[in-house]
C-alpha cells in the first residue's frame, strides 16, 4: 500500500519512467486497483516502445492481454496479445515468447483441447527454464498440471501443481504470480475433489494473505475456499460468515469469483432451511454465471416441488460435460430421479458417477458414488447389497470429517436396516442422524428424518417398501401393476405380500385393504 502511494505521488510530481510505471502498476493491482494498474501498464508499454525496448513493451502487452482474458474481456485481451506478437517480430528467441504461450494454453483449455494446452504449457516451461525465469516456469507448470488433469492424468497433473506451489511457498515468485498460482491450484483441487490438498493449500494461502494484508485480489478467493471447507466439516455458522465476507469483498472489486461466493452462501442457506435467503443467493450467483450447479434444484426438492426439481436437474445434466461439475450434478440427479422413481435414469447416472470416481480416485467421490448406488439399490428392493455400500460410504464420510454427509448416509442406512426388519438398528441410526441434523441446523433434513421416525410408529411392523405395496393393493392394483409401478418383479411383489400377511396376521387382499384404510395408510 505504502509503495503504491509513494510511487503514485512521485508520478504526479513528475511522470515516471517505464520501469517505475511497471512497479506502480503491479503495486496498484495488488491493492485491488486493477483498472489503474492496466492504465499504468499501457503507459509503460508506450514508454518502452518510445525507448525501443521491444521485449519490455511486449511483456507489458502480454500482462494486459492475459489479465483481460482472465477477466472475460476476450476482444481486448486478444488485441493486446496480438500487439505483443507483432512487437516481438524481430525477437524470435526470448523469454517473452514463453509468456505468449501461456494464453495459447489457456485458450486451448477453454476450447476443450487439453492436449494442445499441455503442449503449449510444456514448451513455455522449457523457455522459462532456459532463461531462468521462475515466474514463467511456475505459471506454465500449474497450467500444464491442469491440462494433464483434463486429459485424465491426475497423478501427473497433481505433481505439476505441487511443484508450482513449492515455488510459491518458498518465496521464489513475484507477488502477482504467486497469488495467481495459489488461486489456480486451489481451483484445480476443487475440480478433482482433492480435499486434503485443498485444505492444505487454503491454509497456506490464508497465511500468505495474512502476511500480505494489502494484497486485495486474493483475499476473496481464500474466503470462498475456506467457507467450502468449513461447510464440509460442519462449521456452518463460520462458513456463512466467510461466504458473506467473500461476497462483499469480491463485489467491491468486481471479481467474477463473486458468483462462487454467492453460490456457497446459497448452499448454506438451503441446508439450514432458509429458502428465501437461498433463492436470493442463487439468483445473485446466476448474475455471475454460476447457474450451472444443482443447488436450486435441490432446494425445490426439499420444498416438495419434485416436478420442478426433476426438470431443472435434467436440464443441468444435459448442459454440463466437465467431469468435476458432472459429479456434483449427478449426485443431485440421482437423489431427484429416485424421488420420481425413474430407476433407469438413476442407474445410468450411478454408472457414470462410478467412472468419474475411478478417474479422480478421490475419497469424497467414492463416498458420493457408494451412497448414490446404495440409495438406488434400496429403492429397487435390494436392502442387503445397498447396506454394504452405504456402510462404506458412511465410513469415508467419517474419515474425511464430513458430519452432514455422514448423517444423510445414516438415514439411508436406517431405511435399509428397516427393510431387513432390524428395527433396533434402524431406530438407532435414525436417532443418530436426527441428532446430527439438529446439531448442524439442517432443518429440511431433520424434518424428513423425523417424518420417517413417525411413519415407523404409524406403519407398525411393516418396512417402507411393504407400506408402498400395501397402499397399491388398497388402490386395487394387481401384482403385475404393482411390480411395474415400483420397478420390481411380480415374484418380489408376491414375497412382500406374504410378509405383509404374516406380520399383520391377514389372510386376503381385502383384509389388507381394510387394514390400510383403518390405519390411514391411504
Amino acid at each position: 500500500m505504502q509503495a503504491a502511494e509513494d510511487l503514485a505521488a512521485a508520478d504526479r510530481e513528475c511522470p515516471l519512467d517505464p520501469p517505475d510505471l511497471v512497479l506502480l502498476a503491479q503495486a496498484s493491482m495488488l491493492i485491488g486497483k486493477e483498472r489503474d494498474g492496466a492504465d499504468l501498464l499501457a503507459r509503460a508499454h508506450q514508454g518502452f516502445l518510445a525507448w525501443g525496448e521491444m521485449r519490455a513493451a511486449a511483456r507489458c502487452a502480454f500482462w494486459l492481454g492475459f489479465t483481460a482474458l482472465l477477466s472475460g474481456n476476450v476482444a481486448q485481451g486478444s488485441g493486446w496479445l496480438s500487439r505483443a506478437e507483432r512487437v516481438l517480430e524481430n525477437h524470435p528467441d526470448c523469454v517473452e515468447r514463453g509468456y505468449l504461450l501461456v494464453p495459447v494454453g489457456f485458450r486451448s483449455v477453454q476450447e476443450g483441447n487439453a492436449e494442445r494446452a499441455a503442449e503449449a504449457f510444456a514448451r513455455a516451461i522449457e523457455i522459462g527454464e532456459k532463461f531462468q525465469d521462475r515466474d514463467l516456469v511456475a505459471i506454465a507448470r500449474q497450467g500444464h498440471g491442469r491440462a494433464l488433469i483434463r486429459q485424465g492424468d491426475i497423478v501427473g497433473g497433481v505433481a505439476m501443481l505441487d511443484e508450482a506451489m513449492i515455488a510459491v511457498t518458498s518465496g521464489e515468485l513475484s507477488p502477482l504470480t504467486a497469488g495467481g498460482v495459489y488461486c489456480s491450484v486451489l481451483d484445480a483441487c476443487g475440480e478433482i475433489f482433492d480435499l486434503r490438498r485443498a485444505q492444505e493449500w487454503t491454509q497456506a494461502l490464508d497465511q500468505w494473505c495474512a502476511s500480505n494484508p494489502d494484497m486485495i485480489p486474493y483475499q476473496g478467493h481464500c474466503m470462498v475456499r475456506r467457507a467450502e471447507i468449513l461447510q464440509l466439516h460442519g462449521s456452518w455458522e463460520q462458513a456463512i460468515a466467510q461466504s458473506r465476507r467473500a461476497c462483499e469483498h469480491l463485489l467491491q472489486i468486481g471479481k467474477p469469483e463473486v458468483g462462487a461466493a454467492f453460490y456457497r452462501l446459497g448452499e448454506l442457506h438451503r441446508l439450514r432451511g432458509e429458502s428465501a435467503a437461498a433463492e436470493e443467493a442463487y439468483r445473485q450467483a446466476a448474475r455471475w454465471q454460476r447457474a450451472g450447479l444443482p443447488g436450486l434444484a435441490l432446494l425445490r426438492l426439499a420444498q416438495g416441488d419434485v416436478e420442478s426439481a426433476n426438470a431443472a436437474i435434467r436440464r443441468l445434466a444435459a448442459e454440463n460435460h466437465s467431469p468435476g461439475e458432472r459429479a456434483r450434478i449427478l449426485d443431485a440427479f440421482i437423489e431427484i430421479v429416485l424421488a420420481v422413481k425413474d430407476f433407469s435414469a438413476g442407474a445410468d447416472a450411478a454408472n457414470e458417477l462410478e467412472g468419474i470416481a475411478k478417474l479422480f480416485d478421490a475419497p469424497f467421490l467414492h463416498a458420493v458414488f457408494r451412497r448414490a448406488k446404495g440409495a438406488l439399490m434400496l429403492a429397487q428392493g435390494d436392502p442387503q447389497n445397498a447396506l454394504a455400500l452405504l456402510r462404506d460410504s458412511f465410513s469415508i464420510w467419517c474419515e474425511i470429517e464430513a458430519p452432514y454427509e455422514a448423517a444423510r448416509t445414516r438415514v439411508l442406512i436406517a431405511q435399509a436396516c428397516g427393510e431387513m426388519e432390524d428395527c433396533d438398528a434402524a431406530e438407532l441410526e435414525l436417532d443418530l442422524a436426527c441428532e446430527a441434523f439438529k446439531s448442524l441446523g439442517a432443518t429440511f433434513d431433520l424434518a424428513r428424518a423425523e417424518l420417517l421416525e413417525k411413519s415407523k410408529v404409524k406403519d407398525g411392523p411393516l418396512t417402507a417398501r411393504e407400506v408402498e405395496v400395501l397402499r397399491l393393493v388398497a388402490a386395487g392394483k394387481s401384482n403385475r401393476a404393482i411390480g411395474a409401478k415400483l420397478d420390481i418383479s411380480e415374484k418380489t411383489v408376491a414375497r412382500h405380500l406374504s410378509n405383509i400377511f404374516n406380520k399383520l396376521n391377514l389372510t386376503s387382499r381385502a383384509a389388507a385393504t381394510a387394514y390400510a384404510y383403518k390405519n390411514s395408510l391411504v
